[in-house]
């Protein structure tokens, strides 16, 4: 087995800020990687690190570099998994790129689509991702829900000093559409946090709330939280992995699961499968991805009870071409490929 991989700059349409971040982003670094084996077989992936975990393109391109390709292998994902794990704790991002692309290559191999590889089917016209806008002026904030006019659902975050004028803005342009709100922690203790999602359920179109307080946050306030929300609250930060679970059946109402956090697909795939046995709503998010890391999410899309699959929306530059979000509604339809992961490079 070869592996390969480089870094790549994601040009951002707007500068993204969350509550979690001081400054400002304008390009998102990512790192693709390529696995090939000795019978031709390939498989692609993308590593989207977030400095939120500790890593960014030095950690994940670090981490590959120790990686041993011979001990890689598409006819045994777990197996390569449990190396990658042996190598270090931790350093989810590059993990991902390399069980992406294992995945890719296992389901090309027998000629499936990973959605139908997995055995989950894929359902035309059933999907649909919000829209996410980030932290900005009201002025832009106005300006950033008017271009997202064709997406039937919105996603706003908050944790700034503007977050009421900024939902104001979002409403003079959008008076009626669904709203998700992700505080990216933002809100430090729980009385905080209840005030703020009162506030926020007034607004009646409101759908829920992402990560109202911090994952260290006390797991006794956080069910003091749930228990008094008006709203639906929905575990991100706190939500990595199946092993997650425990720490958070009660004290959220769903959990987000990205690949990112989960190791790729297989850890995504385990990780929303016990929060759905546990009761628990499911979503499925992103960072700012390209078509790679969003396509391979987007195939999981049977086990969601909501998307978030944003990220290739938010950039100018998309290096590759998969799945398709037109009017928010996820599709395959056009993909350019018909096996693996259905992404092609961009021509």
């Amino acid at each position: 087995m070869q592996l390969q991989f480089r870094p790549f700059d994601l040009k951002l349409t707007h500068t993204w800020r969350i509550a979690s971040g001081r400054d400002g982003a304008n390009l998102y670094p990512v790192v693709f990687v390529e696995l090939r084996d000795e019978r031709g077989r390939s498989g692609l992936g993308e590593a989207a690190p977030s400095s939120r975990y500790g890593e960014d393109v030095g950690t994940v391109q670090s981490f590959l570099a120790r990686v041993d390709a011979g001990r890689l292998s598409f006819d045994d994902i777990a197996g390569s998994m449990r190396y990658l794990e042996s190598l270090a704790p931790g350093h989810y991002a590059a993990k991902t790129a390399v069980n992406i692309a294992l995945v890719d290559g296992a389901a090309r191999h027998v000629g499936q689509a990973v959605c139908d590889f997995l055995k989950l089917g894929f359902r035309e016209g059933h999907h649909v991702t919000s829209f996410s806008i980030g932290i900005d002026r009201p002025d832009m904030i106005r300006r950033k829900t008017e271009e997202a006019a064709p997406y039937p659902v919105l996603k706003l975050k908050l944790g700034s000093a503007d977050d009421e004028r900024n939902l104001a803005a979002l409403r003079e342009a959008a008076p009626d559409k669904p709203v998700r709100v992700d505080a990216n922690e933002a809100w430090k203790t729980k009385e905080e946090a209840l005030r703020r999602i009162e506030w926020l359920h007034r607004d009646g179109r409101i759908q829920f709330v992402e990560q109202p307080m911090p994952a260290t946050s006390d797991p006794r306030d956080l069910r003091w939280l749930k228990e008094r929300s008006p709203l639906p609250l929905f575990g991100d930060e706190s939500y990595h992995h199946a092993s997650d679970l425990a720490a958070c059946v009660d004290c959220f109402h769903g959990v987000n699961v990205k690949l990112v956090k989960a190791g790729g697909i297989t850890g995504a795939y385990e990780a929303l499968q016990a929060a759905r046995r546990a009761g628990l709503q499911t979503m499925i998010g992103c960072m700012i991805e390209s078509s790679v890391l969003i396509t391979a999410a987007a195939h999981l899309a049977e086990l969601a009870d909501h998307l978030d699959i944003d990220g290739n929306l938010l950039i100018s530059n998309d290096p590759y071409r998969g799945a398709t979000a037109v009017n928010g509604v996820i599709s395959f339809k056009t993909a350019p490929e018909k096996t693996g992961l259905r992404v092609r490079v961009r021509e």
